[in-house]
């Protein structure tokens, strides 16, 4: 079955998944701005995924010429590839469009709050979690995106499936088949925001503090003191989960830790951020992790620190307040 699917998003993520979906057949239209957007409409989209060659002409558009030219329900499917920061902003600037079709929204974004911004907006039953895992992408110049990993995808029905007549169920099943044959190594999971949160652990062990030193994820996990704040900051984000019921353990912290270990040694996406001068998806990892730390009334000095050492660093004023 070949699907209809807007990527909202043609960052390193968005692209890379959005050119694979297309070669294997599918039509994708991709959204973003700027000198991007002109490059992707004047060239096409180029992908470099571990030196194999991923290119594609895709139809691209602002939001603008989105909203003038396409009826959301044109779409079988919308994804969110967008940093989290733009979730808000973007459902409120799409908010109108969305909600005057039926189509469901799939996120594939960092962190736990981006599917409640959806559903705030198209409603919880259009609403579909989603995580891309094992993947680190970028732009490295106008129209042309590096990729790499596994770029595996893991979806769900968010919160939770209503019951077995969900109409989310069936779609679930036939984008795991067209990903996984489009070569995107997919799986449905009935509970995503365990997978949300395990992918959380990740983020908030290595973002933060990747950005405060400059170092990849290799150099951060096996180093002798820094190997130990990531541990540390991602044992925060174990306990901090269970102010949302999802209740991860030592089991969790133990192979998640284990993965990012022996995984590529990546620049984490907030690193690229700050080395281009973009905003930080801070707010939305360690942040995160903070205010359920603080609404269980638990500490979380490993990324209260970073994060403090990070926000000032960022914010140029280094006056005294």
């Amino acid at each position: 079955m070949s699907f209809k699917i807007l990527m909202i998003g043609a960052g390193g993520i968005g692209a890379y998944y959005a050119a694979r979906l297309a070669k294997a057949g599918h039509s994708v239209v991709l959204t973003a701005r700027g000198e991007h957007l002109t490059a992707l409409q004047s060239a096409g989209l180029r992908v470099d995924y571990e030196g194999e060659k991923l290119d594609c002409g895709l139809p691209a558009v602002d939001h603008a010429a989105l909203v003038q030219n396409y009826q959301p329900d044109d779409f079988d499917l919308v994804a969110v590839a967008l940093k989290s920061t733009a979730t808000g902003p973007v459902m409120k600037e799409l908010g109108d469009w969305l909600r005057a079709g039926s189509v469901p929204v799939l996120s594939l974004q960092n962190g736990v709050d981006n599917e409640p911004l959806i559903a705030d907006v198209v409603g919880q039953s259009r609403v579909l979690g989603g995580l891309a895992v094992r993947i680190g992408g970028h732009i490295v110049e106008p129209g042309k995106v590096f990729a790499e990993g596994m770029a595996q995808v893991v979806m769900g029905a968010w919160p939770q499936a209503d019951n077995q007549n969900d109409t989310r169920l069936p779609l679930l099943d036939r984008l795991e088949s067209a990903f996984n044959e489009a070569g995107i190594p997919t799986t449905v999971t009935d509970n995503i925001r365990y997978e949300l949160w395990r992918k959380l652990v990740i983020n908030n062990g290595v973002n933060p503090l990747s950005a405060l030193t400059g170092l990849d994820t290799r150099s951060l996990t096996h180093h002798p003191e820094f190997g130990k704040i990531v541990y540390g900051m991602m044992a925060e984000t174990v306990e901090a989960s269970k102010a949302d019921g999802v209740n991860l353990g030592q089991k969790d912290l133990d192979e998640m830790f284990d993965l990012i270990s022996n995984f590529n040694a990546i620049k984490t996406s907030m690193l690229v951020d700050k080395e281009k001068g973009r905003p930080l998806e801070l707010d939305s990892i360690a942040g995160a992790v903070l205010r359920r730390c603080e609404r269980l009334g638990i500490p979380a000095p490993y990324t209260q620190t970073v994060n403090a050492l990070l926000q000032f660093q960022e914010s140029g004023d280094h006056s005294v307040p």
